[in-house]
């Protein structure tokens, strides 16, 4: 409920109900012009007072007739303004539909309508400005730019078909490999924007994991600047999955502590720990936490930690140590980070690594906003166009080029939604909210 609240109603008929709703003469007025009317029910009686507003097809969000009622926010006011619209024809929107009419009728691309809806769900003030920059269609220019170098690859390989086969020799060892090359880099080039595309739309998990008493519930409130975790000197104080969302330069990062890792005979600490481990294999990346004091513990292979998941080693308690605050990289690629949750003292470095995790360099934001579904179409096109690659230099398999190279435009083509499925577009605008 808000101060003030808004019925749309969209379509050719949308006019017409506008007529019955409102006391003002609804022919007379002008477009994208806010008129004062009273809106009254079937017998003339005032339900509410407001303002008209008229978008002309195809001038207008969906590209059909819009009429706009803004009227006060009670929710018993709009029940009735509904439920007087529906009286003369017009039936509720389905959860998107709006988004999904102004699709089909041209107004907006798949990305760009489902920008609209992550632009509402921003978490952050940067994925709400990616959000907008994707709605604005830059997103979309990136997948159309690749997919328009397909399309003359294309023309030339499905043209050179009907050549003879020393023309096709010719064309193997060409121009078209080149450009079949550069562009892969260019696919590989999107892939990467996409990733943080993705990672500022969902955020990272980010479990904070190890044994008893190494301070991992420290780390937890001094990253999220929160006391939100219950911290003493007895091990195993955690029995439970904290849970805690911080913003770092933008990016969404969902911290999540859990209970100390070792077997106990205690039947909560033990349930505690089963969740710990749970949430470590859903994790998109584990700083694994030890005491720097403790000489025992292995400090470059955890033991028990989830193989298809990252992690960083991360070695606690330095104030009481005396080591200094660094970052090693390791030959095996296991990244070691000396700090101290107590002091504070390593803790930026932690940060700026966890930012080179999610793919984003120094003072970079990202481009637009993603999905995994995009995600996926790009690395299928990109498999396409390497099988492609790979079969040009057999002469016997021209057909073969010209099929990968028509499957890889089809795979990006998803993306905007100039080849998509009905099934596809169900599952998309089922996710937005009514109104949308």
């Amino acid at each position: 409920m808000g101060g003030v609240g808004i019925l749309r109603i969209s379509g050719i008929h949308a006019l017409s109900i506008a007529k019955h709703i409102c006391y003002r003469n609804v022919s007379t007025i002008n477009p994208r012009t806010a008129y004062y009317s009273k809106f009254v029910d079937g017998n003339g009686s005032v339900l509410d007072e407001g303002l008209i507003l008229y978008f002309q097809s195809p001038s207008s969000f969906t590209g059909e007739e819009v009429i706009e009622l803004q009227g006060h926010g009670g929710m018993v006011v709009m029940d009735m303004l509904l439920a007087r619209a529906l009286e003369l024809g017009a039936r509720q929107a389905r959860p998107g539909e709006f988004s999904e009419r102004a699709f089909l009728n041209g107004k907006l691309d798949l990305a760009q309508a489902e920008a609209v809806v992550d632009l509402i769900n921003s978490t952050t003030s940067t994925s709400a400005k990616l959000s907008a920059r994707t709605l604005l269609g830059a997103f979309s220019e990136r997948v159309n730019q690749l997919v328009m170098a397909l399309i003359e690859i294309r023309s030339f390989i499905e043209a050179a078909i009907d050549f003879s086969d020393d023309d096709i020799d010719h064309l193997a060892g060409g121009e078209i490999r080149d450009r079949l090359t550069i562009l892969i880099e260019r696919i590989d080039h999107l892939t990467a924007e996409t990733r943080v595309g993705i990672v500022m739309r969902d955020g990272l998990t980010i479990v904070i994991a190890g044994l008893p008493n190494a301070g991992k519930s420290s780390l937890l409130n001094t990253l999220t600047g929160i006391n939100r975790a219950i911290v003493t000197e007895i091990p195993g104080t955690t029995r439970d999955v904290l849970k805690e969302r911080m913003e770092l330069d933008g990016i969404p990062l969902h911290m999540i502590d859990t209970a100390g890792l070792r077997d106990s005979e205690d039947l909560v600490e033990r349930e505690g720990v089963r969740r710990a481990r749970e949430a470590m294999v859903t994790a998109d990346h584990i700083l694994w936490i030890v005491d720097d004091e403790n000489e025992a513990i292995p400090d470059i292979e955890p033991p028990g930690l989830p193989e298809a998941v990252p992690f960083t080693l991360i070695r606690n308690k330095i104030d009481i140590t005396g080591r200094t605050a660094d970052v090693i990289r390791h030959n095996n690629g296991t990244t070691e980070i000396a700090i101290s949750a107590k002091t504070g003292a390593g803790i930026q470095l932690l940060k700026n690594h966890l930012k080179s995790t999610a793919g984003i360099s120094e003072n970079q934001e990202g481009e637009f906003i993603a999905r995994r579904r995009h995600l996926e179409a790009i690395r299928r096109a990109r498999g396409h166009t390497s099988s492609a690659l790979e079969n040009l230099s057999i002469s016997t398999a021209i057909e073969l080029v010209a099929e990968e190279l028509r499957l890889a435009q089809m795979s990006l083509s998803e993306i905007t939604g100039a080849y998509t499925t009905e099934d596809l577009l169900d599952e998309i605008f089922s996710s937005f909210c009514i109104g949308k």
